[in-house]
């Protein structure tokens, strides 16, 4: 698919920790995060987004743990659903109205997205990414007993940490690929998708796991047969040494160097990881380039001119 991005946004992007997580921050949030793949849409590009929801989850779990004396909480796989619903919605109208003011008629559309794993890999069962906001230590007992495991982050910060199985399958791909064909810009596997495994009596069954947004993002753009895969995050590139006084900004790496340095631990166990991770694979399984930048660089990212791309070595 010729001129076609898909498009990695951080749950944080739309809800920062530094600022109450009320609907109308993260409304304005969605709105300013937008503005480059509103310009994405008006240069002809046919555009998948993909968006985290790390902190929304980990709010509906506290909202499920505080209000458990008068309803159910809701296991996690289906508060993935909720939040790929209601994210989904604040990006698909935003978007909608941006468009409608640059006088461009295009359509989006937000789908629900189911993502199969194998619930028998090693990430299914054992707590490996974090989601949700910072806990107290006071609050580690009580988490424990409803089975979560708490780490500090690369931050330093007590959080939730819950297992992360790699994608296998977007279930909806050949969908989302036709009303990308089309000229629709779509929202699908928000959160990383809805977790599902496949049952030989039942069919798809849910598990409550995540996944990680930016695999399940190269893994749609694989599937999708998107030229690139753009992911932003709040960092201008990828950096050799990062967090060191010698770190240096990398423009440039094949799949191969970029596995070494995933290997070499560079990149600490941060968020930077899985994005270099995803970026590799959507090259490796035949796409065209991945980017990975600031998400207020996109554009320029996009035409090559910021962040760190990934190509095949035959281009490199």
């Amino acid at each position: 698919m010729t001129r076609s991005v898909v498009v990695a946004i951080g749950g944080n992007a739309l809800s920062p920790s530094s600022e109450p997580a009320t609907a109308a921050n993260q409304f304005r949030h969605t709105r300013e995060s937008l503005a480059p793949i509103v310009d994405f849409v008006l240069e002809g590009w046919n555009v998948a987004i993909v968006h985290g929801n790390g902190p929304q989850v980990g709010d509906e779990l506290l909202r499920g743990e505080e209000a458990r004396a008068a309803v159910s909480p809701l296991p996690l796989g289906v508060l993935v659903a909720a939040t790929a619903g209601w994210i989904g919605y604040m990006i698909q109208q935003s978007l909608e109205n941006a468009l409608d003011r640059a006088g461009c008629d295009r359509r989006v559309v937000t789908l629900v997205t189911q993502v199969e794993v194998d619930p028998e890999q090693p990430g299914a069962r054992e707590p490996r990414k974090f989601v949700g906001r910072p806990v107290m230590e006071g609050d580690i007992p009580a988490l424990e007993a409803d089975g979560f495991t708490v780490d500090r982050d690369d931050r330093g910060r007590l959080r939730r940490r819950v297992p992360s199985p790699p994608p296998l399958r977007i279930v909806e791909a050949p969908i989302v690929s036709e009303l990308v064909g089309r000229g629709d810009i779509v929202v699908a596997a928000g959160g990383g998708g809805i977790p599902v495994y496949r049952d030989p009596r039942l069919g798809l069954e849910g598990l409550d796991v995540v996944v990680d947004k930016d695999l399940a993002a190269a893994l749609l753009a694989t599937q999708i047969g998107a030229s690139i895969l753009l992911v932003l995050t709040d960092v201008d590139a990828v950096y050799r040494d990062y967090g060191t006084p010698d770190a240096s900004p990398i423009d440039r790496l094949t799949p191969p160097a970029a596995r070494r340095l995933l290997e070499s631990g560079e990149l600490g166990q941060g968020s930077m990881a899985p994005k270099v991770r995803a970026a590799v694979e959507f090259v490796e399984r035949g796409g065209r380039r991945s980017v990975i930048a600031e998400l207020r660089h996109a554009r320029r990212a996009l035409a090559g001119d910021s962040g760190t791309e990934i190509v095949p070595e035959s281009v490199a």
